[in-house]
């Protein structure tokens, strides 16, 4: 796993900036790892080579001093900055917050995302910091894996419906605290973001290769309502669930 975010201590962000030149090839080589800073308007101020790419620049130096709705397409943009300014504003955490992010040449990846409020010494909100990690494949080799694979295994045979964690813990012989904490170990998601994974994978696949209304889409992947479905959606992919079906087509 990472470091925390939190780990950060009172900065003025110039100095944070500078500090971090020595390592920048390093977090260049976090093929799997977007890591980025921005300023109190919310621009790039530091991102890695990764984002730079997957943006569809050639150099990290040629995003800074824009914002997010500057850099990726006009549907995602504005959400991502939108986002960045609700950390700012708030100086609340955003802690693994799950999401399907769609990059230059509308590549998906689902991915968690963790934002982080820099302050100064006197408290004052200076910047963010944040990074989004590329889902992995499941550790295959931890000893709870084979039990965890059934609970995989049951939420995608299932989230048609609604699935109760207490079925998940009895399937896994573990306590709801022992699921929770194996699934984030193995899958790096708790048990209900695997469902929201689930159904969201479903959705998006229906709407891309379908003509389904989205209403029978919602029901099929375990939501009671077109609503309930659209936030959801948004909320994972920052588009409702038309906007994705137009933007992808």
């Amino acid at each position: 796993m990472y470091p925390s975010l939190s780990t950060f201590k009172p900065c003025d962000l110039p100095t944070l900036l500078n500090s971090l030149q020595p390592i920048a090839p390093l977090l260049d080589t976090l093929a799997d790892v977007v890591f980025f800073i921005k300023d109190r308007e919310a621009r790039y101020a530091f991102v890695n080579q990764t984002l730079a790419r997957r943006c569809g620049f050639k150099h990290r130096e040629e995003l800074l001093g824009l914002t997010a709705e500057m850099v990726f397409p006009e549907r995602f943009g504005p959400l991502y900055t939108e986002q960045d300014r609700r950390v700012l504003s708030s100086g609340r955490e955003m802690a693994d917050q799950l999401e399907l992010h769609l990059y230059y040449g509308n590549q998906p990846i689902w991915c968690l995302t963790h934002k982080l409020a820099l302050k100064d010494e006197q408290g004052h909100i200076v910047g963010l910091a944040g990074i989004s990690r590329d889902l992995q494949s499941p550790q295959s080799n931890h000893p709870a894996f084979q039990k965890l694979a059934a609970v995989d295994a049951h939420i995608r045979s299932h989230f048609a419906r609604s699935i109760s964690l207490a079925e998940l813990t009895a399937i896994a012989g573990y306590s709801v605290a022992q699921l929770e904490r194996h699934c984030k170990r193995v899958f790096q998601l708790t048990p209900r973001q695997m469902i929201n994974k689930a159904r969201l994978e479903e959705g998006s696949r229906l709407l891309l290769h379908s003509e389904l209304p989205i209403t029978e889409i919602a029901l099929r992947c375990g939501y009671t309502d077109h609503s309930a479905f659209s936030r959801q959606f948004r909320a994972l992919t920052g588009l409702s669930p038309s906007q994705y079906r137009d933007t992808q087509r």
